[in-house]
């Protein structure tokens, strides 16, 4: 980033948005306190940033509670965000009523704003505590460092069950909408923000006082018009420990789509492939079930099942070390059995995902999650049980413990 020498020593510049997106057409520079829409929403603090919006914690003058405000970059291409907005309206008349309540994250408000960079659109969501992954890699941060470790700090047996159960019904929603997500994962997973109530002193207490650095040229001169005077740290979870007490939501339907579409006019699934996309270069609503059992395994496990490279040969051979060749059709297995040492003679075994399962979920609370993962991470889509079938096999709804 060359431009960043025109500006005095900011560490910010290298862990923040890059301040080339701010041009016309690009990022809308926000200061601490701006308001947008005549004054009702105010900026408090930076949530995060993509390659095509910002994201900022605001206060909601007119309802007095904190949202996500999403200021999304004046010449980006809307046809993902609008076909995610156009699903999660089509989900709200389908569960006439609070998106919550089927653990779907609530988009509240739209607007536009015209700022020195262009007309931005500005989407606004309930706000949502840390995605699910943040929390797991705090957890095999501390596994890392023992020393600094308390034997309690995993996701506790009755957080996992309540979890697994909301993920899948939150998945057995969408697909009864006709629709799939597309993109489930440990980072599209986020816990609810009950926690964070309206307080600002509450709120603060986790998201922490905002960082921010002022920008300023080396030579003296003025700012460009449409850089940002300072820049601000997006907020870190170090101090949320709520993850016992909130629900779960499923965020970004950019990938989202019909199950009547075809797969060449949807986006591909996320940077985790699902066996299908490798072996045949298509998919179907159930890639969300290979996915949902990844994240079950993950909040069992407390990492994903599979590191991914992008070498799908490696990734292959990941996935069939673990679920076995049982049902796997002859032409996909000559695809990429050759130079995996992956060996036929297993079929009949006892898979290394059964195998793992057994051995260590052994506590009885968590029995029920065994054959609902091991339905789920079949590589073959019509051999995965559905979301319902999940859910029948966790039992009924019950009190676990913890």
């Amino acid at each position: 980033m060359k431009e960043t020498f025109l500006y005095q020593p900011n560490h910010l510049f290298y862990t923040q948005e890059p301040l080339l997106g701010y041009k016309p057409g690009g990022y809308h520079p926000v200061t601490l306190g701006d308001s947008f829409k005549n004054g009702r929403y105010q900026i408090h603090h930076k949530l995060g940033w993509g390659k095509y919006s910002t994201t900022w914690l605001a206060y909601d003058k007119s309802n007095g509670y904190w949202v996500s405000l999403e200021i999304v970059a004046a010449n980006a291409d809307d046809s993902s965000r609008s076909r995610e907005l156009h699903h999660l309206q089509l989900l709200e008349g389908k569960c006439k009523g609070r998106l919550s309540s089927k653990y779907v994250i609530q988009f509240l408000d739209i607007f536009s704003h015209s700022g020195p960079n262009g007309d931005h659109q500005c989407l606004v969501f309930e706000l949502l505590g840390p995605p699910v992954e943040w929390v797991l890699m705090d957890y095999s941060a501390c596994a890392d460092h023992p020393e600094y470790t308390d034997p309690g700090d995993k996701l506790e047996p009755g957080t996992i069950m309540r979890m697994s159960r909301q993920l899948l019904e939150c998945v057995e929603f969408i697909h009864s909408a006709g629709m799939a997500h597309g993109d489930i994962s440990g980072w599209t997973v986020v816990f609810s923000g009950k926690s964070l109530s309206t307080i600002r002193e509450r709120i603060f207490k986790f998201v922490g006082i905002p960082e921010v650095e002022p920008l300023v040229r080396s030579d003296g001169r003025a700012l460009d018009e449409g850089l940002p005077t300072h820049l601000v740290k997006a907020i870190v979870w170090d101090s949320w420990v709520e993850e016992d007490h909130e629900d779960l939501r499923i965020i970004d339907f950019g990938r989202s789509f019909f199950q009547w579409e075809k797969n060449g006019k949807v986006a591909k699934p996320g940077p985790l492939p699902a066996p299908e996309t490798i072996f045949t270069g298509s998919f179907d609503y159930r890639v969300d079930l290979w996915r949902a059992g990844c994240v079950i395994y993950s909040f069992v496990f407390g990492a994903s099942p599979f590191t991914y490279k992008g070498d799908n040969n490696a990734l292959v051979a990941q996935m069939i070390g673990l679920v076995g060749t049982n049902n796997i059709p002859e032409d996909w297995k000559a695809q990429y059995s050759v130079g995996h040492g992956l060996d036929r003679k297993r079929n009949n075994q006892v898979s290394e995902l059964k195998r793992r399962l057994v051995e260590h979920v052994n506590i009885p609370d968590l029995a029920p999650l065994v054959p609902v993962i091991e339905g789920l991470m079949r590589i073959v889509p019509s051999c995965r049980i559905k979301a319902s079938t999940g859910l029948s096999l966790l039992g009924p709804k019950k009190r676990v413990s913890n």
